[in-house]
């Protein structure tokens, strides 16, 4: 293939190491060796994370969490424009720099619906076990060269605004990743058998009812323990949805799947470990209550949460 989710890691990890670099040598961070360290080794398990053993990444993991429990992850200065130079090419440019924001989602979806199946001579176009990711990545490149068109700005440019909200988002950068190894972890350590187990012993077995709202709420409360519907939905799959709701009582596997994601995004609304959605927002608009995000959308969770169990229950009945 001509653009794999590989070379999407790879860009990334490119990106990421030129930041780690700018980290390293910016003195007005009082911790600027140790954050530095933790960004090289963040773009090191994106760039070489598929010819790096996993032992090893799993020692470079435990690094970065150190850095982070003692504190040596801090911000810098990234030489950033005056506010009055900023406002005059907000004026200049107007509207047009909402384009590059546009051109990610546009690109994306017709990168994933159109361009799925097309190959150049013998090779695929884009990765067909990925294609929405890659997608994605050829994207962001795109918006990134129009942002640099439209402000006649650099590539150094274009790092240094990478650095800066790469430390603003901080740790939780890796949040994604390590969350998604946690699903698996529980998957395959047979959380799901447990689950199933227990809700046997807790509620009858022939109640469709309390079956489909321990369904839902285990998918909510396994999200927000895991920051991601993905890493929650194998483990409570296997755990009810396959042996209760489909095989028992019949239930359609695409009603099920559908609906117990949107109970988990749910829990997604009310953690702090779904950091890309809650945290990292609070952090870039510099709000005083990093949880003011979450505290705002409980209200909507739990309505959309009872909203999904009473749907399901209706369907299956």
């Amino acid at each position: 293939m001509i653009f794999s989710v590989e070379l999407v890691y790879i860009i990334m990890g490119i990106i990421g190491l030129c930041c780690s670099i700018y980290t390293f040598l910016d003195k007005a961070n009082p911790r600027r060796l140790l954050s530095g360290l933790f960004y090289f080794l963040y773009s090191l398990t994106l760039l070489l994370g598929k010819v790096i053993p996993p032992f090893y990444i799993g020692i470079m993991v435990i690094i970065m969490v150190l850095i982070v429990g003692l504190g040596g992850l801090k911000k810098g200065q990234y030489g950033e424009a005056s506010a009055e130079h900023r406002e005059e090419r907000r004026k200049r440019l107007g509207n047009l720099l909402f384009i590059p924001a546009l051109l990610i989602p546009i690109l994306t979806v017709v990168g994933s619906k159109l361009l799925v199946n097309v190959k150049l001579g013998s090779l695929q176009l884009l990765d067909p076990a990925n294609p929405t990711l890659v997608a994605l990545g050829i994207a962001c490149i795109i918006a990134i060269i129009t942002a640099m068109g439209l402000t006649k700005s650099t590539p150094k440019t274009a790092v240094k605004e990478s650095r800066r909200l790469l430390e603003a988002i901080g740790w939780a950068v890796v949040l994604p990743q390590l969350l998604a190894t946690l699903g698996t972890i529980f998957t395959s350590a047979g959380v799901g058998k447990v689950v199933s187990d227990v809700v046997a012993k807790v509620i009858p077995e022939t109640s469709l009812f309390w079956v489909v709202v321990v369904f839902c709420l285990g998918m909510a409360i396994f999200t927000m323990i895991m920051g991601n519907a993905f890493a929650a939905f194998p483990v409570m799959a296997a755990g009810i949805a396959i042996p209760l709701l489909i095989k028992q009582f019949g239930a359609n596997p695409n009603q099920i799947a559908a609906i117990s994601m949107f109970a988990g995004y749910c829990g997604t609304l009310m953690t702090p470990m779904a950091a890309n959605f809650n945290i990292v927002p609070a952090a870039l608009l510099d709000l005083k209550d990093k949880n003011h995000v979450i505290r705002v959308q409980v209200p909507t969770a739990l309505f959309v949460l009872a909203f999904n169990i009473i749907l399901m229950y209706f369907l299956i009945k």
